[in-house]
């Protein structure tokens, strides 16, 4: 897909970080836009921010097969079409498995997995009347490496992974190809929307947002344009950052042992049961002083 100019660009999550950017990265390049979130007020503010693109808003829960279903059908009243899927909308959940309920990880699933699923299945007939079309589905690191303390999240993003490529075999021969993006940091508020388990400390939680914060070092804008260029070119996979190119390099090294690699890498050392936030040397340092 060399000319996005009057694609009509389905894109989730685009209430605030990566998916607000893509919309106006996507409607620079031309593209009708037709937006989802579940956050209504955020989605209003990526409208606004949009001007004179040509634009539709949903509000939508990706984790709602039979809402997912109506977005299909409404933006297929609304624009006749649809040539371009972005499944962006996604989830942090702050816990270890032993903290974690099956409540927390069904909830978990229903967002970043299914709501990929959902999206595939529902668009498909409408990206299928295209002369060309393309899904880009966002997976993460967390895809490629499974650090201790994600066992849901990477459980999800591993999932979104093996379906998109197996889904991208199943098109190759057809007009509709499809794209796997792994993001490194990002500077978005997904830390800070994180849910945490009952039983993960309030100060965890803090220390787990703020770890986030110092890592995340990529621009929601510049994920964008990675991300447009790709669709454009037609790369079967993108990573994002640098932190992203570094972890893929270990992975490949020690695919073993490469979440544990990266967690020392970091500096991090997760504990075993007490916390679920990743020890530092000076926490703790701090910690046997205390007692």
């Amino acid at each position: 897909m060399k000319n996005l100019q009057g694609a009509v660009a389905v894109v989730t999550g685009a209430g605030s970080g990566i998916g607000r950017a893509l919309a106006q990265e996507l409607a620079a390049h031309g593209a009708q836009l037709a937006l989802a979130d579940v956050n209504t007020s955020g989605l209003e503010e990526t409208r606004r921010l949009l001007g004179s693109a040509q634009v539709k808003t949903y509000t939508v829960d990706v984790s709602d097969a039979a809402a997912v279903e109506a977005f299909a059908h409404n933006v297929e009243k609304d624009f006749g079409r649809a040539s371009v899927l972005i499944n962006n909308a996604g989830v942090a959940l702050l816990g270890t498995f032993d903290q974690l309920t099956l409540a927390d990880f069904e909830w978990l699933f229903r967002i970043n997995f299914w709501g990929v699923v959902y999206g595939c299945k529902f668009f498909m007939p409408l990206l299928k009347r295209e002369r060309e079309a393309h899904i880009v589905n966002i997976s993460s690191v967390f895809g490629l490496i499974a650090p201790p303390g994600q066992t849901a999240y990477a459980a999800s993003k591993f999932g979104v992974r093996g379906f998109t490529e197996a889904l991208r075999g199943e098109l190759l021969d057809s007009k509709i190809k499809v794209t796997s993006v792994h993001p490194g940091g990002i500077r978005t508020s997904i830390a800070e929307n994180a849910r945490a388990s009952a039983a993960t400390r309030d100060e965890d939680k803090v220390y787990a947002r703020e770890r986030f914060n110092q890592l995340a070092r990529t621009s929601p804008a510049k994920a964008a344009k990675v991300i447009v260029t790709g669709i454009r070119r037609n790369k079967a996979r993108m990573l994002i950052g640098g932190d992203a190119y570094r972890i893929d390099f270990f992975q490949r090294l020690i695919p073993v042992s490469a979440g544990l690699m990266l967690a020392k890498f970091m500096g991090i050392d997760m504990p075993k049961s007490e916390s679920v936030v990743p020890q530092t040397k000076e926490r703790k340092e701090a910690k046997a002083n205390r007692s």
